[in-house]
């Protein structure tokens, strides 16, 4: 593990001082009315024992290895000894798991669960890991130029701001109602800790993002996911593996939107969508009677209709026809080989 001795505040203060600097760089330096983050050296070393390196490898008949890729690589947060907490794309469909541990240990671990709805994930070791676990703190908390620390698996560590709150619609059918973007971004965010002062957990690491501040002046920053929408499915996913209220109908369409309104970029090969001949290039119009213009507008109109199974009405346009098309949707997690060790 890489370790910050007497210099850790003087490095952290200078990453804020970037911060600032970048901002301005960028065209809109962030307001902060607060003086820097306050977190003691001990919470500081504290935190980092309990991130650990993950390393996983999905088969190349993976559905998801096309797109994530079969290697895959990242940072975790310990939840006790033998759990960690990471982001789901690192072991979504994987079947080995390795995790490094701050003392370089290597030890083997199982998927434990994958929720899409959050797209969260943990891990199991085999064996416990050396750190100490991190607390789940209150993301809810957390406003516009708040100071906290991102902090990933490989020593990346940078004093972040908090960019803004606001929802985050992903093409894949995914969407975060308070997503936390902060300035500046860290190269290490896929699963990395988003800590606040105390030492306490409030994010997980997710993207790389263009525009952290959300108005249109091209800040970059990173994604996290709010540690509040695990709290409630915690328990459910380390006993089961799964959440235990019904899985949400999921087409197996990438979207994407811009001035024509909701763009079909890719349909997922021997999915819903596929069998219900969806193509690349259709313009989503409505979902049953509801007309739709942005992916937001579009997922919830989806997830109303009812659970996974449900036929999902859509109209579209195809060059200059309109067509209706019905989708029966399915449960995300039985098209991808989600293993769990339960």
């Amino acid at each position: 593990m890489r370790r910050f001795s007497a210099s850790t505040a003087r490095i952290i203060t200078a990453c804020l001082v970037m911060c600032l600097c970048l901002g301005t760089a960028f065209g809109q330096a962030p307001k902060v009315d607060k003086a820097p983050l306050k977190m003691s050296e001990d919470v500081i070393e504290k935190s980092l024992t309990g991130l650990v390196k993950v390393q996983t490898r999905a088969s190349p008949a993976a559905r998801s290895s096309a797109t994530l890729g079969m290697q895959r690589e990242g940072s975790g947060i310990l939840l006790s000894a033998k759990l960690v907490l990471t982001i789901g794309y690192l072991v979504m469909e994987a079947d080995e798991v390795e995790i490094t541990d701050h003392k370089g240990r290597k030890l083997p671990g199982k998927v434990a669960a994958f929720d899409q709805e959050t797209g969260l994930g943990l891990v199991r070791l085999l064996a416990p890991a050396q750190g100490v676990p991190l607390v789940l703190g209150d993301a809810k908390a957390l406003k516009e130029n708040d100071s906290v620390l991102a902090v990933g698996a490989r020593g990346n560590i940078a004093s972040a701001l908090i960019a803004s709150r606001r929802e985050f619609t992903g093409g894949w059918e995914y969407l975060l109602d308070n997503a936390i973007f902060t300035f500046p971004p860290i190269a290490d965010w896929g699963g990395a800790a988003l800590i606040e002062a105390s030492g306490k957990l409030v994010g997980v690491g997710s993207l790389f993002v263009r525009d952290a501040a959300g108005n249109g002046t091209g800040l970059p920053g990173n994604m996290f996911v709010p540690i509040d929408i695990l709290k409630p499915i915690l328990d459910q996913l380390i006993e089961t593996g799964q959440r235990k209220s019904a899985q949400r109908p999921w087409l197996g369409v990438t979207t994407f939107e811009d001035s024509d309104g909701v763009n079909v970029g890719r349909v997922s090969e021997g999915g819903p969508g596929d069998a219900a001949g969806l193509e690349r290039g259709d313009i989503i119009i409505s979902v049953g009677p509801t007309v739709v213009k942005t992916l937001a507008e579009f997922y919830r109109a989806v997830w109303s209709r009812g659970d996974a199974g449900v036929r999902v009405p859509l109209t579209i346009t195809r060059g200059t026809r309109e067509l209706t098309v019905s989708v029966r949707s399915i449960d995300r997690t039985s098209f991808f080989a989600v293993k769990t060790s339960h």
